[in-house]
């Protein structure tokens, strides 16, 4: 039972500290979609899309505006496109995602995810078609989100895929160099990824799932950074407490949403993915959170381990609320949406390498991290394959989405805008990784995958 003092101190939370529900995804199966005429599978996607969709939007509007709590962006996960298109005699994909824009502009959402193939042991028909697509895929729409996930611990490492991803990226982002190369900020390669995520642009809707979902992505770094302000000085064990306590909190208003907008749209409550999700905004920084443990500048010495605290505290809070907790949970790091990380890589605190290192204890990896145009393809390969063999042997999720700017060098800053943010240009080492990369094959899974 709720008291007067948790909802004077919700409504606190949202309004001083930016707690908010990131976005409310509704993850939808198009295997019944799947035809020999791609034609026809096209119009069965928009259809289904546009039916199960239809109301998405103005029920997060009505549960914003009746619970007072802010719902930031509203969006569709499908099944990954490789796997419906494959079976149709279409030579390019690009059609596919403009059906997805399409419908994703219908229904209103702000992004849809799914343009995606799994290609972490080998490549099929439609996963070969699929990834040749991507550049005019993400350069000819605005909503669509594209995901490749090139490797697993069950697996290993698919470096072939690596080396494509690397010149896949490259020309996403030649393709879109008039608004600073901003397609490569709507892709993502993984490693191990994971089928309920509601958080763009990764999100795709797994084969394991059902029909159709309701997952709940939340965020509050602010509300984190304001609970650790009352306990300054104090140990690390009081400081994993209140960050687990806050967690908490924070789920449980993620749960409520969930639950109810599962209830009005007679559509099965999913996960709720816990992570903190930092913005541009002042206030809203997971660097923050970081830098009121006592590091001076996130990136300086000690920053990985205060890492690692907050995001076991996160997810400790977040099972101890809720018992469907999925997703990536945990705490994001992405440099352009997060205005503590903008600052620490302009008064060069966080370079590249310490990045890397963070991403060993947080939920996903290096991500929306501004290059300069002039990297090489096989550096970029070099940079994901470096990801990957961090989550395949630790068995955790990792990711890659590294924008290279066109005609942009170290010390320029672009401006992509909304959630997305701005991004300083990073510097990225000098030497060449192109024989490690053009070695191709398979890195072998570790030993300890080895569990049957």
């Amino acid at each position: 039972m709720l008291n007067s003092y948790d909802i004077f101190e919700t409504i606190r939370m949202i309004e001083k500290e930016k707690l908010d529900i990131r976005t409310i995804t509704m993850g939808i199966s198009l295997l019944d979609c799947i035809d020999s005429s791609g034609e026809k599978s096209r119009k069965k996607i928009y259809d289904k899309i546009c039916k199960n969709a239809e109301h998405l939007v103005k029920v997060g509007e009505e549960i914003e505006e009746e619970y007072g709590i802010p719902i930031i962006h509203k969006r569709i996960s499908v099944t990954p496109i490789s796997l419906i298109a494959g079976a149709s005699d279409d030579i390019d994909y690009v059609e596919y995602a403009k059906i997805l824009d399409k419908a994703a502009s219908t229904v209103g959402v702000n992004f849809i995810g799914g343009f995606s193939a799994l290609v972490q042991k080998g490549y099929n028909k439609g996963d070969k078609i699929l990834i040749e697509s991507i550049p005019e895929a993400l350069s000819s729409t605005n909503l669509v989100c594209s995901s490749v996930n090139i490797g697993c611990t069950k697996s290993g490492i698919n470096m072939d895929a690596v080396r494509q991803m690397g010149g896949i990226i490259k020309k996403t982002a030649e393709l879109t160099k008039d608004n600073f190369g901003i397609g490569s900020a709507k892709l993502v390669v993984f490693a191990n990824a994971v089928e309920d995520n509601p958080f763009m642009a990764g999100a795709f809707h797994g084969v394991g799932e059902g029909d159709c979902v309701i997952n709940v992505g939340v965020s509050g770094p602010g509300v984190v950074k304001s609970a650790l302000e009352n306990i300054q000085g104090e140990p690390f064990d009081i400081v994993a407490e209140t960050i687990k306590k806050t967690s908490f909190k924070i789920t449980r208003m993620g749960q409520l949403v969930a639950r109810e907008a599962s209830r009005r749209l007679g559509v099965p409550f999913g996960i709720v993915d816990l992570s903190l999700a930092p913005t541009p905004s002042v206030g809203d920084s997971v660097a923050h959170i970081l830098e009121e443990m006592g590091i001076e500048s996130c990136g300086a010495p000690g920053t990985t381990a205060a890492l690692a605290l907050l995001n076991d505290a996160v997810k400790k809070g977040g099972v101890m609320a809720c018992n469907h907790v999925g997703g990536l949970s945990g705490a994001f790091i992405p440099v352009s949406e997060d205005i503590g990380m903008i600052n620490a890589v302009n008064n060069k605190s966080l370079s590249l390498e310490k990045l890397e290192a963070m991403t060993c204890v947080c939920s996903v990896g290096l991500d929306m991290i501004a290059i300069p145009g002039d990297t090489p393809a096989e550096t970029i390969s070099a940079i994901i394959a470096d990801e990957a063999a961090i989550g395949v042997i630790n068995n955790k999720t990792t990711a890659v989405r590294i924008i290279p700017v066109p005609g942009k060098t170290i010390g320029e800053e672009v401006e992509f805008g909304g959630l997305l943010g701005r991004a300083p240009i990073m510097e990225v080492s000098k030497f060449s990784s192109k024989s490690f990369i053009h070695r191709g094959g398979r890195i072998p899974a570790p030993i300890h995958s080895f569990k049957n």
